[in-house]
C-alpha cells in the first residue's frame, strides 16, 4: 500500500505543477510583448494596431488577445458579407484617433505600439509570442521541477519563479534586453523566499549557499562584463544574481554544475548559427536564454540528488 501510496502522490504532484505552469503561462505572452522593446523605448501601451491594453494590473496582466481587434475582423466579416459593402470595417472602437487610414507605404509608428500603423483592418488579434508554445513550454518546466523536487517545501519557490525565468527568456531572446524591473525582483524574491524555506521542515537545500552562491556568481559574471562588456551583457549580472541564489540552494556543485550547462548550451547556439552561416564570431547572442536554461538543468540534477 506504501508503494501504491508513493507511485500515486507524484503523478498527481506533477499534474497540478503542470497545471499551474499552464495557467501561468498564458499570461507570458501579454507581458513579453510589453517588455519586448529596446532599451530607449518604453514599455508597450497597445497592440500591433494601436488599441490601448487594458486588464487587471493595468494592462499587464491578461491573455495577448485584442478585443477591440477582434471586434474590428468580426465587422470586416460582417461587411464584406453584406450586399454593397464589401470590405467596409464598420467598427473602429478603441482605435488611435487620427489613424484610421493606412499610411503611405506603411511607413510610421504607433506610439506604444509594436510599430505598426493602423490600417483599414488589423490582420489578427492575437500578438507577442505564441501563447500555445508558452503555456506549454511553462508546464513542462514546472512539472519538471515537480518531479526532480518532490513534495518538498522549495518546489513552491520553484513553481512561483518558474514564469518568471520563462519571461525572462522570451524577453531576451526577442530583444537581447533583461530588464532591471524582472532581473533585480527575481534575486530579491528567490533569496527571500528560500530563507522562508529554511524555517519549514522537510526542506533540502541551504539558505547560506544560497546567498553566497548569488554574490559569487553575481561578481564572477560581473567580472566577465569588465573583461568583456560586448560578449556579457549587464542584464546578465544582474540575472545572475537570481541564477546564483536558486542554484545555491543545493550547494556548490549545482551552481558549478547550473553555470557549466548555461554556457555550454550558449556555446552550442552560437556555434549552430555560425555553421549554418546565420552569425559570424563576433555575433552577440542572447544569452539570458542559456543562462535560464543551465540553472533549471542544475536544479533538476540537484533537487532529485537532494
Amino acid at each position: 500500500m506504501d508503494l501504491e501510496l508513493w507511485s500515486v502522490r507524484p503523478l498527481w504532484l506533477t499534474v497540478l505543477a503542470a497545471l499551474w505552469g499552464a495557467a501561468a503561462g498564458l499570461l507570458v505572452p501579454r507581458a513579453a510583448y510589453r517588455f519586448a522593446v529596446e532599451p530607449d523605448e518604453a514599455w508597450r501601451t497597445r497592440c500591433p494596431d494601436g488599441h490601448v491594453l487594458t486588464g487587471a494590473a493595468g494592462g499587464w496582466l491578461g491573455l495577448a488577445r485584442c478585443p477591440d481587434c477582434a471586434q474590428d475582423l468580426r465587422d470586416v466579416r460582417t461587411s464584406r458579407s453584406a450586399p454593397g459593402d464589401a470590405g467596409r470595417v464598420s467598427g473602429d472602437a478603441g482605435r488611435v484617433p487620427g489613424d484610421a487610414g493606412r499610411a503611405p507605404g506603411g511607413v510610421g509608428r504607433v506610439p506604444g505600439g509594436a510599430g505598426r500603423v493602423p490600417g483599414d483592418a488589423p490582420t489578427a488579434y492575437r500578438y507577442g509570442p505564441g501563447t500555445p508554445l508558452v503555456a506549454l513550454a511553462t508546464a513542462g518546466t514546472c512539472a519538471g521541477f515537480a518531479l526532480a523536487t518532490g513534495a518538498r517545501p522549495e518546489l513552491a519557490v520553484w513553481l512561483l519563479l518558474a514564469p518568471l525565468g520563462v519571461l525572462l527568456a522570451v524577453v531576451d531572446f526577442r530583444v537581447q534586453r533583461l530588464p532591471d524591473v524582472l532581473t533585480l525582483p527575481l534575486a530579491g524574491l528567490a533569496l527571500v523566499l528560500l530563507g522562508v524555506m529554511a524555517l519549514v521542515p522537510e526542506h533540502a537545500g541551504q539558505w547560506p549557499t544560497a546567498l553566497f552562491g548569488s554574490l559569487v556568481l553575481g561578481g564572477a559574471y560581473f567580472l566577465l562584463f569588465l573583461v568583456n562588456p560586448n560578449g556579457m551583457g549587464f542584464g546578465d549580472v544582474k540575472l545572475a544574481l537570481g541564477i546564483g541564489a536558486v542554484l545555491g540552494w543545493y550547494g556548490w556543485g549545482t551552481v558549478v554544475l547550473g553555470t557549466f550547462a548555461g554556457f555550454l548550451f550558449g556555446g552550442l547556439y552560437g556555434l549552430g548559427l555560425v555553421l549554418m552561416r546565420r552569425a559570424g564570431r563576433k555575433t552577440s547572442i542572447p544569452f539570458g536564454p542559456f543562462l535560464i536554461a543551465g540553472a533549471y538543468v542544475g536544479l533538476l540534477i540537484g533537487a532529485y540528488a537532494a
